[in-house]
C-alpha cells in the first residue's frame, strides 16, 4: 500500500517550511542575501541544516522562494493602494507612497529585492516582479488617460518607466538613509512620477 501523508504530517512539514522561509527573510533583511547562509537559516528556523535541503535542494532555490514571497507581498500592497476612494492621481500617489514608505522602513530588505547582485535564477524573479509592479501601474495609468487626468501616452511604456524610476531613485536613500529626509525623498519621487504621467495639478 502506498504511503499517504496524514493532515498532521502535512501541517508539520508546512510549518517547517514557513519557519525556514521566515528565518531566511529575517537574515536577508539584516544583511542581504549573502547573510542568509544555510547554517544561519537553520539556526534561525530551529532545524538541522540538512533539513533545509529536504525543502529547498539548493541555496539558490531557497533564495528564489524568499524573493518571490517578499516581492509578492510588495506587489499586493501596491495593488491594494490603487483601489478604493480617490481619482487616478490620488490613487497613483497613494500606490507610489506605499511602495516608497515600505522600502524605507526595511531598507536592507528593499535593497536586496531591488538591486543586490544575485544569481541569475533570482534575477529572473526580480525581472518577473518588476513586470508585476508595472502591470499594477499600467492599469491605473490607462484609467487616468481615459478619464482625462493623465496625458495621452503608451501606458505600458510609462508604467515600466515608473518602476525603473522607483528602483533607481531609491538606491541612494536605501544605502544612505537619513531618517529626517525620508519624507522629502518620497515627495520628490512622487512629484517626478506624477509629472511623467502628465497629471494635472
Amino acid at each position: 500500500m502506498a504511503y499517504r501523508e496524514t493532515a498532521q504530517v502535512r501541517a508539520r512539514k508546512d510549518g517547517v517550511r514557513v519557519a525556514i522561509l521566515e528565518a531566511a527573510r529575517a537574515l536577508v533583511g539584516q544583511g542581504g542575501f549573502r547573510a542568509a547562509q544555510m547554517t544561519a537559516v537553520a539556526a534561525g528556523a530551529g532545524v538541522a541544516t540538512g533539513t533545509i535541503y529536504r525543502y529547498f535542494p539548493t541555496q539558490i532555490e531557497l533564495f528564489a522562494e524568499v524573493f518571490r514571497d517578499n516581492s509578492q507581498r510588495e506587489v499586493e500592497a501596491m495593488l491594494a493602494a490603487t483601489v478604493g476612494d480617490g481619482n487616478c492621481t490620488q490613487r497613483l500617489n497613494r500606490a507610489l507612497a506605499m511602495f516608497i514608505s515600505r522600502a524605507l522602513r526595511n531598507r536592507r530588505l528593499a535593497y536586496a529585492l531591488i538591486a543586490e547582485p544575485v544569481d541569475p535564477q533570482v534575477e529572473a524573479e526580480r525581472l518577473r516582479y518588476r513586470q508585476a509592479y508595472a502591470m499594477v501601474l499600467e492599469k491605473l495609468v490607462q484609467e487616468g488617460i481615459v478619464s482625462g487626468e493623465f496625458a495621452p501616452q503608451d501606458a505600458h511604456v510609462t508604467a515600466t518607466a515608473l518602476v525603473g524610476v522607483l528602483g533607481e531613485a531609491l538606491l541612494g536613500p536605501l544605502l544612505h538613509s537619513v531618517p529626517t529626509a525620508r519624507e522629502s525623498v518620497a515627495d520628490s519621487i512622487i512629484a517626478l512620477c506624477l509629472r511623467a504621467v502628465g497629471a494635472k495639478a
